[in-house]
């Protein structure tokens, strides 16, 4: 045994003892190990000790945490805090010239702890560990270097799970994408190498390279990273590999196509296998020089025959050296390399060049045909060299044979299903059909009941006869032999090479499939049938081992049913053994399905034998916690479980598998008890309203029987929904809801918690409070409804229904991915939000075990066949199918879209106007509460007239109108939503304008009082002219006036110390209490140290002696107080940044607002039982005015600045100067006045009345030209798009359709508007109709004004903007240089006027011409596709299938 092989294995024997890990390598580390729910797994601590660095990173590996790598201890970071200044002087002498200013020896480097781990693991964990590593686009290890066996290791078993989906640029015009397993895919691959040491780190120029454009993001693990610049221990000679993916944006990407990028850790001299195998698998081979002699020089002169391309990237201390500049030269000459091949990187050369340079050199590779190779080839290679591989041990390789002879036979998987899986087609369909038809008796027509039942009877046995008359085939006999006769290990690997094989197979007849259908969407002569069956055949693709396990339930149904009409004896059973071999596969961690998608149906003899014989291997302990998710498609579900838990639900794998899948966790011993359960079942289910699904006959009947199963087995549901798509949500929140409904009913109220995905702000859930507000009113909404539809007697809340707290079972989870896929990593706050979900999971379930009894597997059994009987007999089949109710629902629709519209084009009009009078108004007209008492009138007449028309609609007793007469509810329910959505928006909008009139005003007097001195001086200037005996022309005019505009001093506007104003008003609120308080007030320093979020519950602020005289126990009164403030901190939140959007200055009734809601709040009855004392108060109301003092001076201070009186005088300057001038030379400017008032006065207050009126002009107009049946109602519209879609072939198109649903349909209205009106004159006609009524009102005004006869231009103008208050805002800002020294006479001015408004108009009509079409749309503050998209997705239609 070789020395140094001696020294290595010491080396990694004393890493695994410091990091407590030797026990792990006999007994390895499974993937169960870490699943297992325990006190140490819920906490959310940082590594305090070598020992806890290996679970610290698998903890955060599979919780897909970016910082996973980061391996400084915790204690380290508290050392540093406890160094006092004093402490931290240096010595001189000693230590100010030291260099290690960090410490390197309390931790160990990231790759040192990977490469224990993964040795510490089995082999299914270090598949789970790597694929999790690949999502967070960290590289992963290549080679492992030999460690305690003499030969390195190549992690081909390790890589085999991870598949990725990108686009080539070769693709991109057909937006075609690839989607294949990492280990199958041919790409030419980039290694970097040093010779020797290095001065700068390689692995941060490689991650420079990778990273996109303001997108860094370290792939490789290098010295400048945290624990990087730890000397690492066993990791030299480790092969880490990442991948460049693009996404098939040439602006964007980095390369073209994708490549592999491997880099060696440590020099090549010492690890020359490693660089033997990397020269023979690459492509092209960059080497790290710093110097040559001799030796090196050999060494590299072995690359002679190699057939890769060589790069040197050589450093400044290269060139420094003769000797190395000598080998060089030769081995240039030797190698035949040009100069090209040599790049350097001098202390002088820009980074973001090299960069540049390298990723030129690499693309180069991709454009041209070179050495492709997959991890397969290389694993030859490897074998070659005598590298070990992970997979060749015998188990793997004969469980992969077992697996061939089974995949052999698959080409065709629809036609593989047909014929070789016969018992779950059409025949499984078939007998589920009958068994619920026994039930229901729907279909029954003529037919006594007795009758009809025995004819269903009759056939359902023929049925069962009919399945246990088939035999088993070759394959399945197979896969049985491959489950039941292997060892367990053998029998972990045959099942996950089945799932490789079936998935990859999988994508291979996905993408002929989708080729297929959409060559003959292309084809306008396809027969419509052809395509419905082809859309079936693509619904039906997906082929996994969960099928094979499905066919095997089927065949044990079968033989049960003959056993038990004594057709069969239990001596003659051949599948008796099934169910304990799928309870030992749960027990390994294989999820197992619980309900066959396909046929909606539940093996019930099946999945019961199955959970008996886990009770049974459980020895009778089997508690579980019943957690279920569900949600709409492509939400995120099983990546959700899968983060939380560590599960390995099917995600992305080119499936649509459909039903619901249980996976088993188990609870550690030492929390069992404190947890109330011996295990957890979680349960992942299919998308509920899954598009491609709805052509499906069952769709809706499928969506409510799987969403009633699964709450009504469940201990905690969590409804996931994406908020992007906010019309899905709505319809999988009635099914939601009808579900919990129905549990009502048999006596089950679960826990739900709604989880809301892709929301990235920080401070979503404070945000949100409104959000979740209406969120309840709208489920209270659809449990009355529900409660209607299933004739409940009594009337139901939301919270009748289902355990909900609207504040703590809401949770806001950002995005999963930061940035851009296919190279984006996982989103940290993903990943963090879900750890935080799943500790208050467990810590509610702990609050909840002592008043809850947890069912153990029998009763679950129980409940499982109650719910299915309940399931089978209730009809769910009211999904407005028939054509005569569609027609009439549809007509209603209509009906409903045009008073809708209505009433929300007369509320649009109604704010534009208020608003333009608001903006016209002083100071002392400005009260809310006139213009909200105005708007709530308004309303309810417009609310009034909606139900009117709905009433008499119904009234009109037209003989089919009886078949929608009970969704009138829905569309009164609708009405009221409308009516609230109006109302928010109104008050809103008012409040805003009235807030910004004041800040406007505010603005407007300062501004007048520097006006007049400046026009104080300009007098003065035209005085000193005047009396100038020397005639001054053009250009010594404006030379002087510029002189006294230079030296008038605008002083800017005060800056007001918002936290020292809202200090006196606390000091004022607090006066009145005792002397302690005021002892605390004055200690408490300034506002500024205070924020909500450093908010802390004591002790103190509890009155204990009141709590333990009436016996209470404190803890939880100090939880209630501390919930309290919470809620009271997230109200201010609210109201502080509603005053920030609102762009006004900071005003002093703020403060008191605050106050006042925190005193009101505090005097509430819930409150004062909390027995808390001043101290809260006094500190509570500290950390929310200090919050609200930091925001309000950054918006007072973006205030003044947006309200420079430099600004302003700069603005007007042009006007003075010209008023100036004609003064002295004694013009007649009225003429010029009367241009400028309506150049820089009327002209903007009339294109400002045109875009706020032209959006409900423009829907009115497209709405009465032909397209008002595609925008009639939802079904209409969507029968439009999906017409559209199949015209286009785009399957593309399709498939954003499919999962951005709302996204896509408000762009396809955009783009529908554009080329409408592109296709006529644009918007001229309408703008001209729009502006010539206002031109022809202001003409009005000005023709009054002659009868009038005001004395002066300022008289006459107060009475014009007066008199058009409700349609223009003039600026008054803009008037004062049109009064400046205005002697022209009034009724002069006014003819003015008149005479330009012709060119006036023309004018801005030519503007707007010269506009392009998207740019008007974007740009009006009220966008017509949102109205129209409104139109279309009403909330009475959500519940149309």
């Amino acid at each position: 045994m070789p020395a140094s092989f001696k020294k290595r294995r010491r080396t990694f024997q004393g890493i695994l003892f410091k990091m407590k890990l030797k026990k792990y390598r006999s007994r390895k580390l499974t993937l169960r190990d870490l699943q297992k729910i325990s006190p140490e797994s819920l906490k959310n601590w940082s590594a305090q000790t070598l020992g806890d660095l290996p679970w610290h990173f698998l903890r955060k590996v599979m919780a897909l945490n970016g910082m996973t790598r980061n391996t400084s201890l915790g204690h380290g970071e508290l050392e540093d805090e406890a160094v006092s200044e004093d402490e931290e002087e240096l010595d001189i002498e000693d230590d100010f010239f030291s260099l290690n200013d960090t410490c390197t020896t309390d931790s160990l480097h990231p790759l040192d702890i990977l490469g224990a781990v993964l040795l510490c693991s089995d082999s299914f964990l270090q598949q789970e560990i790597l694929s999790r590593m690949s999502m967070c686009q960290f590289a992963l290890p290549l080679l492992l270097p030999a460690l305690d066996t003499p030969r390195c290791a190549l992690m081909l078993w390790a890589m085999r799970d991870i598949v990725r989906k990108w686009r080539p640029h070769s693709l991109a015009e057909s937006r075609g994408f690839r989607e294949e397993s990492l280990v199958l895919t041919a790409m030419p691959t980039i290694s970097f190498v040093r010779l020797g040491s290095c001065s700068f780190s390689k692995s941060k120029l490689l991650n420079e390279v990778l990273s996109p454009s303001q997108q860094y993001h370290d792939f490789f693990i290098h010295r400048d990273m945290e624990c990087g610049n730890v000397p690492r221990e066993i990791a030299d000679g480790l092969v880490e590999i990442s991948w460049y993916f693009p996404a098939g944006r040439e602006n964007s990407d980095l390369f073209s196509e994708s490549i592999a990028v491997t880099n060696l850790h440590g020099d090549i001299e010492s690890h020359q296998l490693q660089f033997s195998f990397l020269m023979k698998v690459s492509t092209l081979l960059i080497i790290f020089v710093e110097r040559l002699t001799e030796r090196e020089y050999t060494l590299l002169l072995s690359l002679k025959e190699a057939g890769t391309k060589l790069y040197f990237m050589l450093s400044s201390e290269a060139e420094k050296s003769k000797d190395t500049l000598g080998f060089l030269k030769k081995l240039v000459l030797d190698l035949k390399l040009s100069k090209s091949h040599l790049l350097f990187k001098q202390s002088t050369t820009n980074q973001a060049q090299l960069v540049k340079k390298l990723r030129s050199t690499i693309g180069r590779i991709t454009k041209f045909p070179h050495r492709h190779v997959t991890m397969e080839d290389m694993a030859e290679t490897a074998r070659e060299l005598g590298i070990q591989v992970d997979e060749d041990c015998e188990e793997c390789q004969s469980a992969s044979k077992c697996v061939k002879e089974i995949t052999a036979e698959i080409k065709d998987v629809a036609k593989y299903k047909r014929e070789m899986l016969r018992l779950q087609g059409d025949l499984g369909k078939t007998v589920a059909k009958v068994e619920k038809e026994l039930c229901r008796m729907r279909k029954r027509r003529t037919a006594h009941l007795e009758k009809y039942e025995s004819e269903l009877k009759e056939k359902l046995l023929a049925l069962h006869k009919e399945k246990n008359q088939w035999d088993l085939t070759d394959g399945l006999v197979q896969f049985i032999s491959g489950i039941a006769c292997l060892s367990q290990v053998e029998r972990c690997y045959f099942l996950k090479w089945m799932h490789l094989s079936l998935d990859h197979i999988t994508r291979g007849n996905l993408a002929s499939l989708q080729a297929e259908y959409k060559e003959k969407v292309k084809t306008s002569e396809s027969d419509p049938q052809e395509l419905a069956e082809l859309g079936k055949l693509i619904s039906a693709r997906s082929l996994g081992s969960e099928h094979f396990m499905r066919e095997l339930a089927q065949f044990y149904e079968a033989e049960h049913s003959r056993v038990k009409q004594s057709k069969l004896t239990e001596s003659q059973r051949q599948f008796i053994h099934l169910p304990g071999i799928a309870a030992d596969l749960m027990l390994e961690g294989f999820p197992m399905e619980l309900i066959d998608g396909d046929a909606s149906n539940i093996p019930l003899q099946w999945v019961t034998d199955v959970l008996t014989q886990l009770h049974a291997k459980l020895g009778g302990r089997s508690r579980m916690l019943v957690l279920t998710v569900l949600g709409g498609q492509s939400t995120g579900k099983s990546t959700l479980l899968n983060t939380m838990f560590g599960l390995q639900f099917a995600v992305s794998s080119g499936r649509c598998t459909r039903g619901a899948f249980m996976s088993l966790i188990q609870v550690a011993e030492n929390f069992q008890q404190e947890l109330g359960c011996d295990f957890i079942l979680v349960i992942d289910t299919e998308g509920l309203k899954a598009p491609e699904l709805a052509m499906l006959e069952d769709s809706y009947e499928h969506d409510n029987e799987l969403a009633t199963l699964v709450v009504g087995l469940s201990d905690i549901t969590i409804v996931n929904m994406a908020v992007e798509n906010a019309t899905e949500m709505k319809d999988v929140l009635q099914i939601v809801v009808h579900a919990f409904l129905r549990m009502e009913e048999i006596g089950h109220k679960p826990n739900c918690q709604f989880v809301h995905q892709n929301v990235s702000d920080v401070s979503a859930h404070e945000q949100n409070m409104g959000n979740r507000k209406h969120l309840l009113e709208q489920l209270d909404e659809m449990s009355k409804a529900a409660a209607k539809m299933e004739t409940q007697i009594k009337e139901m809340a939301i919270l009748d229904i289902m355990d909900y707290d609207p504040e703590k079972h809401n949770w806001y989870i950002p995005g999963l991915w930061h940035g851009v896929p296919p190279i984006a990593p996982v989103n940290i706050g993903y990943s963090e939000r879900v750890c935080e979900l799943k500790n208050y999971l467990f810590e509610f379930t702990k609050s909840c075990s002592a008043n809850r009894s947890l069912k153990d597997i029998p009763q679950f059994i129980e409940r499982l066949r109650s719910l299915w009987n309940i399931i089978k007999h209730e009809d769910f089949g009211v999904s407005f199918k028939s054509s005569l109710v569609d027609e009439v629902y549809n007509q209603l629709s209509m009906n409903y879209a045009e008073w809708e519209w209505g009433f929300r084009k007369e509320m649009h009009l109604w704010v534009s106007e208020k608003e333009t009078f608001i903006l016209n108004q002083s100071a002392a007209d400005l009260n809310f509460s006139v213009f909200k008492n105005i708007a709530l009138e308004k309303l309810q007449y417009g609310d009034q007239k909606i139900m009117d028309c709905l009433q008499q609609y119904f009234a009109r007793k037209a003989s089919d109108l009886h078949l929608v007469e009970k969704y009138k509810e829905d569309f009164i329910r609708c009405i009221k939503t409308l009516k609230n959505d109006l109302k928010t928006h109104v008050f809103r909008k008012c409040e805003e304008a009235i807030l910004t009139q004041i800040g406007r005003l505010k603005s407007h007097n300062i501004q007048i009082n520097y006006m007049k001195i400046i026009e104080g001086e300009i007098d003065q200037l035209l005085a000193n002219c005047r009396r100038s005996t020397q005639q001054l022309d053009d250009k010594k005019l404006e030379s002087k006036f510029e002189a006294v505009c230079h030296e008038t001093s605008l002083c800017p506007l005060q800056n007001c110390q918002v936290a020292g104003d809202m200090e006196a008003q606390l000091r004022n609120d607090l006066m009145n209490q005792r002397s302690a308080i005021t002892e605390m007030l004055q200690g408490a320093g300034s506002l500024k140290d205070y924020r909500m979020n450093s908010f802390k519950m004591k002790s103190k602020y509890l009155e204990k002696w009141l709590i333990q005289r009436a016996g209470l126990h404190k803890d939880s009164y100090l939880q209630k107080a501390k919930d309290i403030a919470k809620s009271l901190m997230d109200q201010c939140q609210d109201y502080i940044q509603e005053k920030v959007i609102s762009k006004t200055d900071y005003d002093k009734t703020y403060c008191r607002e605050l106050l006042r809601m925190i005193n009101e709040r505090l005097q509430e009855a819930d409150v004062r039982k909390c027995y808390t004392n001043a101290f809260f108060e006094v500190d509570l109301k500290l950390h929310i005015l200090g919050e609200a003092a930091h925001e309000f001076q950054k918006m007072h201070e973006v205030f003044i600045q947006e309200h420079n009186p430099q600004k302003h005088l700069e603005k007007f300057k042009p006007q003075y100067l010209s008023r100036f001038k004609d003064l002295y030379l004694e013009k007649d400017s009225c003429q010029k006045r009367a241009w400028d008032f309506c150049e820089h006065c009327l002209k903007p207050a009339l294109i400002d009345y045109v875009n706020k009126r032209i959006a409900t002009e423009i829907v009115d107009d497209f709405l009465s030209s032909g397209q008002a049946i595609k925008y009639g109602c939802k079904i209409f519209f969507q029968f439009t798009v999906e017409k559209k879609l199949l015209e286009d072939g785009n399957f593309n198109n399709y498939l954003n359709y499919i999962n951005s649903y709302e996204e896509f349909v408000q762009s396809w209205i955009h783009r529908h508007l554009l080329d409408y009106y592109n296709k006529t004159n644009g918007l001229e006609v309408l703008e001209r109709e729009i502006l010539s009524t206002i031109v022809n009102k202001v003409r009005g005004v000005l023709e009054h004004a002659k009868d009038i006869k005001p004395n002066s231009v300022s008289a006459f103008l107060d009475d014009f903007c007066k008199a058009l208050e409700q349609d223009l805002v003039i600026s008054k800002d803009s008037l004062v240089g049109i009064l400046f020294r205005n002697t022209a006479m009034a009724h002069q001015f006014s003819a003015d006027i008149q005479t330009f408004l012709t060119d006036l108009e023309k004018q801005i009509l030519s503007e707007f011409k010269e506009l392009e079409l998207e740019s008007k749309l974007s740009n009006l503050p009220l966008k017509p596709q949102d109205e129209m998209f409104k139109q279309v997705s009403g909330f009475a239609e959500a519940s149309i299938p």
